[in-house]
């Protein structure tokens, strides 16, 4: 668990520096990388139709609409490369290591609020909101980084993000920082954010949870 920031904005600024000072000393032996170093290709899950939006996140959107906005000149998939890989490793494993995980209603008395972790604090759709904005900010593309709603090994509603790569749909949670393709994680997977719409799209799962409310 990391150390809660009280004003707004700080968690984002300070795993920022932190980010790049971390990715600094790495940039020479990226280079020498090969094709090796990155996950194998696997394969992508299938939007089968539209999908309702989870309440709290609509009401995300209208407090943080730059992070729901999707600009259809944005490549829809991200072209992976050794650096780019270090990358979304660095932020996962910081962000996850950073923000301390608890429950909306333990931390603001509702059953369900989407933000970005902004005191250092929050539950799952928050960590991975905030590692989206911080890979953003890296250069990688925001319309192929969606939020996805799943149910997990308990039966609850979880988000996780799904990074839509040139090597299959692999997926960042806060319950691990192992980078893992969806269909390797052992969830059901029900919706995530449309790639064409501020909207939300089905992946197929049956029931639908109406909040993603667990750490």
């Amino acid at each position: 668990m990391g150390r809660v920031f009280s004003s707004k904005g700080t968690v984002i600024r300070a795993l920022g520096l932190g980010l790049f000072a971390l990715l600094a000393p790495s940039v020479a032996p990226v280079a020498a990388q090969t094709l090796a170093s990155l996950p194998a290709p696997t394969i992508a899950a299938a939007p089968v139709g539209v999908a309702k939006p989870i309440l709290a996140w609509v009401a995300f959107c209208q407090g943080y609409p730059a992070e729901c906005a999707v600009n259809p000149a944005e490549p829809a998939r991200i072209a992976m490369t050794p650096a780019i890989w270090n990358t979304i490793q660095a932020v996962n494993r910081r962000v996850n290591a950073t923000v301390t995980p608890v429950t909306d209603m333990d931390h603001l008395g509702v059953p369900d609020h989407w933000d970005l972790a902004e005191d250092g604090s929050g539950d799952c759709e928050d960590f991975q909101l905030l590692k989206r904005s911080l890979l953003a900010k890296a250069g990688l593309p925001r319309r192929a980084m969606r939020m996805t709603v799943v149910i997990d090994e308990k039966g609850e509603g979880h988000a996780v993000l799904t990074l839509i790569t040139d090597r299959g749909d692999l997926v960042l949670d806060n319950k691990t920082s192992q980078i893992l393709p969806w269909h390797r994680t052992g969830y059901t997977f029900i919706k995530r954010e449309s790639q064409d719409a501020v909207a939300w799209v089905s992946l197929g799962g049956v029931t639908s949870p109406v909040t993603t409310a667990n750490r």
